[in-house]
């Protein structure tokens, strides 16, 4: 495994790949690698000739107050991890490379990134996009592969890349869960024992809508989320910043659940901040 910091041999080392004709996968991470991200990179794998990680705690997605200085890093653990799943690259670049002194360019997908997390987190997704569409351009990739764990990054990710014109295919995998059920994620290692059972109770609420809709054939939205959030404001120690239905396509909340619909939710544990879905 090539491991590089500089942009410019990145480039190099693709135009020399590009040249042999080879299919390139790419899967971007903040780094402190878990089974979500192992999952992606395995699927990429599967799907492609060469295969490209990056590592970066990327700043401009951090909003004031929030966790970018005690993000979990730990890059040895992660090249051992890298190493044994056979990565073919891997680019781990410097914040001063990623946004020079005098950068100015942002990307924003309106509307979407406006909603769910962007109510909380208002600059998140200018600084996903803009570090995503960077890396795009640096790595040129055939596909890239995201979780649905964040699944309206996903889904403003798909939408930056068809309105312009970037030739990447985006795969969305499905959420890969630890054994208690809570969705894979570097922010759970932030949880005690104790707060970690008390995180159950948005994967309980979410499961608990899913098997009202399935078994019970309860469609409407209303009486589905009233549900879900009582399991979540009777647990004591957490807050729930939002549980909504949404349509999957726009993210505007839907009335009733069908095909194509997300129940998303955020819970707030102390200073740590989870979130988790559903689709339909």
């Amino acid at each position: 495994m090539k491991i590089l910091e500089k942009i410019e041999d990145v480039k190099r080392e693709i135009r020399r790949i590009k040249r042999k004709d080879k299919k390139i996968g790419f899967v971007p991470t903040m780094g402190y690698l878990h089974e979500g991200h192992i999952s992606l990179i395995r699927k990429a794998r599967e799907e492609c000739d060469y295969v490209v990680v990056s590592i970066f705690v990327n700043p401009t997605q951090f909003g004031p107050g929030e966790d970018y200085k005690r993000y979990p890093r730990d890059l040895n653990r992660d090249i051992k991890i890298l190493k044994k799943e056979k990565v073919n690259l891997l680019f781990v670049p410097k914040v001063e490379d990623m946004y020079p002194k005098d950068f100015k360019t942002w990307v924003i997908v309106e509307d979407l990134s406006e909603k769910l997390e962007g109510k909380f987190r208002p600059s998140h997704f200018r600084g996903v996009c803009t570090v995503v569409l960077k890396l795009f351009n640096i790595v040129e990739p055939d596909c890239a592969y995201f979780g649905w764990k964040d699944a309206q990054q996903l889904v403003i990710v798909k939408k930056m890349v068809e309105d312009l014109n970037i030739p990447v295919e985006i795969i969305g995998c499905k959420t890969v869960r630890e054994k208690d059920g809570l969705a894979a994620s570097s922010r759970n290692t932030y949880l005690s024992e104790k707060d970690r059972e008390k995180a159950l109770c948005l994967y309980k609420a979410l499961h608990k809508i899913k098997e009202m809709v399935e078994l019970e054939g309860i469609r409407e939205s209303d009486i589905l989320l009233k549900e879900g959030k009582k399991i979540i404001e009777n647990t004591e120690g957490v807050k729930l910043q939002y549980l909504e239905a949404v349509n999957l396509k726009n993210l505007n909340p839907v009335k009733k659940i069908k095909k194509g619909v997300m129940v998303a939710g955020a819970i707030k544990i102390g200073k740590v901040r989870l979130i988790d879905n559903i689709i339909f």
